[in-house]
């Protein structure tokens, strides 16, 4: 059986001392004699004495541990956005306390409650696909606790926050297909209540404007982004009297279940339909073809956004800021379409 780790009230009871005099003997207090210094460590190491800095910390204020909210940890946008975010935080002495949404509102508020009950420094947040109403942040900013959004953020001139520039991500990829010869180019868009999607789906709508190209309605599919999502979508433009010729997915997961549409079809790609997604999700590169995708450098936006929350814990007073990462598209297979004669 593990031994039992010792209090300084263990240690103060066993050398008949005040626990405020081996309190300051295990931090090296100069008042305090070499002679019981020696004596209060030789037995806090007999004892398996181990100093506890979370409440060490609370005493001064901080807890030293940062709070981050994220829809999701599968997949490689977040997973990769932690990775940056716990490295600043490490680095600047700090831990990092992770909660899941699940995309689901009443998930997100206990998430809330779980971080100030925490007594968090600070809190990173993206909101929930489900997310409508966002009233339980103001519980946050009522204790003042500095508060970053991204990625999925609140539209507000008052809230700091990083995001892509995800009407670029859209814009690049739709005017890729463009490039390539293809005019009918359908959409998959996401719910239209979060920026990412109105940005992306914005991004289209211009580099469409731009070639001339009216939007036609029955090319613009919405939905929930799911893979299964992108079969049904497939399936409907499929049925049209005349179906797209290129398909631009704000979500790697639907473009995905549109090519395995178009793979049991055995119609080719990107010969008959060309794809594009957004995320460059790991399996982009893997899939047959490769699937053409919009980067979000994610890592980076963690880096970003754990900064500015460091910022906002250790300087207090600032103005809001917002700080937007460009996207950059990696071209595969999947799109590189050409007008046949």
């Amino acid at each position: 059986m593990a031994q039992k780790r010792a209090s300084i009230s263990d240690i103060a009871k066993e050398l008949n001392l005040a626990v405020s005099t081996v309190s300051r003997a295990l931090s090296g207090h100069s008042r305090i004699s070499e002679a019981t210094r020696k004596r209060v460590w030789k037995l806090a190491e007999q004892l398996n004495y181990q100093p506890n800095h979370l409440a060490a910390a609370l005493r001064k204020g901080r807890s030293n541990t940062l709070g981050v909210i994220v829809p999701h940890i599968d997949g490689h946008f977040f997973s990769q956005v932690m990775k940056g975010a716990e490295a600043v935080a490490n680095r600047a002495g700090f831990n990092v306390l992770l909660c899941q949404s699940n995309e689901d509102y009443g998930q997100e508020q206990k998430n809330v409650d779980t971080m100030i009950n925490a007594q968090v420094d600070g809190i990173m947040v993206s909101v929930a696909r489900t997310t409508h109403d966002y009233k339980h942040f103001d519980k946050i900013k009522k204790r003042d606790i500095p508060l970053v959004f991204f990625d999925r953020i609140l539209d507000s001139p008052e809230v700091n926050a990083v995001e892509l520039d995800d009407f670029q991500g859209g814009y690049q990829s739709t005017k890729h297909l463009l490039e390539q010869g293809c005019r009918r180019i359908a959409h998959f868009g996401g719910p239209q209540h979060l920026n990412i999607y109105i940005n992306r789906f914005g991004g289209y709508r211009q580099a469409l404007q731009e070639y001339g190209i009216p939007i036609e309605e029955e090319l613009v599919l919405f939905s929930e982004m799911w893979e299964a999502d992108g079969r049904a979508g497939m399936e409907q433009l499929l049925a049209l009297p005349r179906p797209p010729e290129a398909v631009f997915s704000a979500s790697d997961f639907s473009i995905v279940g549109a090519m395995r549409v178009l793979k049991e079809r055995k119609l080719r790609i990107p010969e008959d339909i060309a794809l594009s997604g957004f995320s460059n999700e790991s399996f982009t590169s893997l899939t047959e073809p490769n699937l053409t995708s919009v980067d979000q450098c994610c890592e980076e936006m963690g880096l970003a956004a754990m900064r500015l929350l460091l910022e906002m814990v250790q300087e207090h007073e600032q103005a809001p800021r917002k700080i937007v990462i460009q996207p950059r598209l990696i071209k595969r297979e999947s799109s590189l379409w050409h007008q046949q004669p």
